[in-house]
C-alpha cells in the first residue's frame, strides 16, 4: 500500500509499504493492507513503517489527521 507523510513544510515520506502504526487519541493502532476507509486524528508521539522487505522506520510526530482510502494512507503531520 502506497505512505505519504507530509508535514506543512514538506513530504517527509513517500513510498510502498506493508504496515503503518499511527499515535491515535485513543492509543496506537496499525494498518494494515486492505484496510477499511478511515479517517483519524493523531497525537503526539512515532509513526511506526514496515516496508515490504520488513525493515522499519519511525518518524516522531506532533500530531495531525490521517486518512486511508483504497490502499494509499495520507499522513497530515504537524
Amino acid at each position: 500500500m502506497k505512505l505519504e507523510i507530509r508535514t506543512p513544510d514538506k513530504s517527509v515520506f513517500t513510498g510502498e509499504v506493508s504496515l503503518v502504526q499511527l499515535p491515535g487519541i485513543d492509543g496506537l493502532f496499525e494498518i494494515l493492507e486492505h484496510h477499511a476507509a478511515l479517517v483519524a486524528a493523531l497525537q503526539k508521539g512515532r509513526v511506526k513503517i514496515q516496508d515490504k522487505e520488513n525493515n522499519t522506520q519511525f518518524f516522531d510526530i506532533n500530531g495531525g489527521v490521517a486518512e486511508v482510502l483504497h490502499d494509499s494512507i495520507l499522513v497530515l503531520a504537524e
